[in-house]
């Protein structure tokens, strides 16, 4: 009985009002700096465009251009220097902490990355061996096939089941690549070959990454991927050019190109690999649809600006056609509809908001337009007034091409 009153006078004494207590403030938060402002997601969008565009244009001038027709050597130059660098960032960085989560085993490593890493060498020797021949806007408008070719090799080995409705989905793409081949007027069967060997073993390899990744133990960014992929890659690209290139290869050739162009080739091409990281990180998969869609375009219009790349109205009708398709089967026609009206209002917004801005981006990319049409098909249908005035250009001090 005694216990019962004891706890009865315990709770009426903690259900008493005690005194106010004012609010503490912690004197740590007060001198806290305020956090700095993350960088805006264009930023993001921009750099990687930049390097994967840059990669592209700069192997393309390296091979075609300046006259170093070594292209698995620089594959394996590549290579080589992505494996130095990432080992400097592991041990130096926490950009490649997301290996340590990787359960890598010697028979993970043997029956998993080395696959790989051979398909991968394979791709990365056929798609440059294909800058000898093509240009760098067909090479591109070859490269939209790439949807349907990893959906092909998925049902080969058998990591999806076979679809056909995604099937028709795709075929959008084919038909406009072939399209686009057709118009191609520098057409030449060796560097379509290449190229399509090229687009076979990258689909072959990123769907063995996939079945690889499946799994949450071996889950990996692009730049964990590169840690262990790069090692392989550089032993047999360099095998291979030491049978095929090196032989007929000279000092003189290095010479030529220059070694801080090749050290610079190749460290765009390794920062293409860190600014995937960030992209991945601060965007959403349809940014990244949108851009990498966006950077073919660019591509195109860059070969036809630095190059003089001879583009045919039939080639402009099969590649819309296949990115046309490319974006319905990145997003469905749902999604599509939706972000097709949000863009139509964020565009009106936009021309309620700033009016002169708007105009002045019309007027721009009505120029930019109409400068890309006539530089590449004005080769093409008018041969003669071009060349009179690529004659003036080179006559007023002008870089005409």
């Amino acid at each position: 009985m005694a216990d019962v009153e004891k706890k009865v006078r315990v709770s009426g004494e903690q259900q008493r009002p005690s005194e106010p207590v004012l609010p503490t403030v912690n004197p740590s938060a007060e001198k806290s700096e305020p956090p700095k402002a993350a960088l805006h997601p264009a930023v993001y969008v921009v750099t990687w465009i930049s390097f994967s565009g840059g990669v592209i244009l700069f192997n393309k001038w390296l091979l075609d251009t300046l006259g170093f027709k070594f292209p698995i050597t620089l594959t394996a130059w590549h290579m080589v220097f992505a494996t130095f660098m990432t080992q400097v960032l592991a041990k130096t960085t926490t950009l490649l902490d997301g290996r340590k989560t990787v359960k890598m085993t010697g028979r993970v490593y043997l029956r998993a990355i080395l696959p790989i890493g051979f398909f991968f060498s394979l791709s990365l020797i056929c798609g440059n061996k294909a800058y000898l021949y093509l240009s760098v806007a067909f090479i591109q408008m070859l490269k939209a096939t790439m949807p349907v070719a990893v959906l092909i090799v998925s049902w080969i080995l058998g990591v999806a089941p076979v679809n056909f409705k995604t099937l028709g989905n795709v075929s959008l793409i084919v038909v406009g690549v072939v399209i686009a081949s057709i118009g191609e007027i520098k057409f030449d069967l060796t560097g379509f070959l290449y190229q399509a060997g090229g687009i076979a073993f990258e689909a072959t390899r990123l769907v063995m990454v996939q079945r690889l990744l499946s799994s949450a133990e071996f889950k990996m960014d692009p730049l964990v991927s590169l840690y262990y992929f790069a090692p392989v890659c550089g032993v047999m690209n360099t095998v291979a050019a030491l049978v095929v290139e090196v032989p007929s290869m000279s000092m003189k050739n290095v010479y030529d190109v220059g070694i801080f162009m090749l050290v610079a080739n190749a460290m765009v091409a390794f920062l293409l690999n860190v600014s995937v990281v960030f992209l991945i990180g601060k965007t959403s998969s349809l940014v990244l649809t949108l851009c990498g869609i966006l950077k073919d375009i660019l591509l195109v219009a860059c070969s036809m600006l630095i190059w003089g790349t001879q583009v045919s109205l039939t080639q402009f009708f099969g590649y819309s056609i296949a990115l046309s398709g490319l974006l319905y089967y990145k997003l469905g026609a749902e999604q599509l509809k939706q972000h097709i009206s949000q863009a139509g209002r964020s565009w009106g917004e936009f021309g309620a908001t700033r009016p002169v801005a708007r105009k002045l981006l019309v007027f721009g990319l009505f120029i930019f337009t109409v400068l890309l049409l006539l530089g590449g098909l004005g080769p093409t249908y008018a041969p003669s007034q071009t060349q009179s005035v690529k004659d003036y250009l080179s006559s007023a001090g002008l870089p005409g091409r």
